[in-house]
């Protein structure tokens, strides 16, 4: 069998794992073309600027870019791979909200042909990529597909689960491992040899199915254990104990490594897929579902303790330091730090929030409609406050000297100032 792929590639979907897969192909001599919805962003990209903050990201694109390697566009064009990189939230009962994979699929389908790829990297639950060669049937009726046609199928319909670290995705793009889950053999095979021109860690091939299990273990695995370090704190908060001396001495024992509490999980991984597993088997995934519970419920704990402490000023200012998942990026999705801020701000409205937020120029949605919060610097925030408590733990957040914080009450949920 032939271990090169040549051709075109069309990735949907230009966020955070789309753009730098795009680039990951590009810069190896591979024909991109990026399709995004949102113009701004397509727009963006066709000028080889970045959209958002990921380290080494912009310089990369921009190359890419210059030598014609990478384009983007609003409208799926006819290609020889087609790489589905579009969001995969939870709705309400925690059930995956998989239209925007059927809108990218039905985009896609009119413009298959005989011995084309298509993946699906966007994280869904068991079942889904063979979901997504039924719809292109649906679609495409005069085409057979590896559902239906096994080793006969005119497209190969494969699943290649992300598994990168925001602030290190154009590092872990390439070194990491990397499973690629077909409907067939043929289709899994058919797909290492795409990701084999930038992947540099092994190719796991396996069935779709497994693969997307994979994944959702993966986060969920993490999530678990944060569970864990979560709950933990709130026990030595009720105790009065240090929650982090009391892991450190534990974390000296040769099998113990308990993970670091925070005010909750976030991002688009670890705060949404374990859901999926729960939805799976929702009569069995018992822990799974608990740990969930215990991080998401840790935002609103928080915002508790730092409204009791402001109930006890005439007219406290609060500064509320990150508003991103992680430290070092722009990424607000499902983030703890937010819905801290927004809990707070709703249970006290007459509370005057200061939020700093180094990686953006406005308050998200979420926030942007409450009279009470607004968006500061850090020494302006830090001067005005009575309390400052620490979301996020963004490198000049640490780095800033104890002498400014004196005089304050402090709520240093990341454990950075000890």
């Amino acid at each position: 069998m032939d271990d090169t792929f040549t051709g075109r590639v069309a990735i949907i979907g230009l966020g955070y794992i789309g753009l730098p897969t795009a680039v990951a192909l590009a810069t190896r001599g591979i024909e991109v073309i990026g399709v995004d919805v949102n113009e701004s962003i397509v727009e963006a990209v066709s000028s080889g600027r970045v959209p958002f903050v990921e380290p080494d990201l912009a310089i990369a694109v921009s190359g890419a870019v210059s030598v014609g390697r990478l384009t983007a566009t609003t409208t799926v064009p006819e290609a020889e791979a087609f790489i589905i990189a579009v969001p995969t939230p939870f709705q309400e009962d925690h059930s995956a909200d998989l239209s925007y994979v059927r809108a990218a699929v039905g985009q896609i389908a009119p413009r298959l042909k005989e011995g084309d790829l298509v993946v699906l990297e966007s994280t869904s639950p068991p079942g889904t990529t063979e979901l997504v060669s039924r719809w292109l049937a649906d679609h495409r009726p005069d085409l057979r597909f590896p559902h239906e046609a096994d080793g006969l199928s005119d497209i190969c319909v494969a699943h290649c689960p992300e598994r990168v670290l925001p602030g290190r995705i154009m590092i872990e793009m390439i070194t990491n491992d990397r499973v690629i889950g077909g409907v067939t053999v043929r289709c899994a095979e058919t797909a290492a040899r795409l990701y084999r021109i930038f992947a540099q860690g092994k190719i796991l091939q396996t069935d779709a199915a497994s693969a997307e299990m994979a994944k959702l273990v993966e986060n969920a695995y993490r999530d678990v254990n944060i569970a864990f370090a979560n709950e933990l704190s709130l026990i030595s908060e009720r105790l009065r104990l240090d929650v982090w001396e009391i892991i450190r001495l534990a974390n000296h024992h040769p099998r113990v490594n308990i993970l670091t509490p925070g005010p909750g999980v976030g991002g688009h991984c670890i705060a949404v897929d374990p859901w999926f597993i729960v939805g799976a088997a929702p009569d069995l995934a018992h822990l799974i579902r608990t740990a969930r519970e215990v991080n998401d419920s840790k935002p609103l704990h928080v915002a508790r303790q730092v409204g009791d402490k402001a109930s006890r000023f005439r007219e406290p200012t609060v500064a509320c330091l990150g508003l991103a998942f992680k430290a070092n990026v722009d990424d607000m999705r499902e983030s703890p730090a937010v819905e801290v801020v927004a809990a707070l701000a709703d249970a006290h409205p007459a509370l005057d929030i200061r939020v700093v937020e180094p990686f953006t120029q406005q308050l998200p949605g979420r926030l942007a409609d409450r009279a009470n919060v607004r968006l500061q610097s850090l020494s302006q925030a830090i001067e005005d406050a009575d309390i400052v408590a620490l979301l996020v733990d963004h490198d000049q957040f640490i780095a800033l000297p104890k002498t400014r914080l004196e005089g304050r009450v402090v709520f240093d949920t990341r454990g950075a100032w000890r």
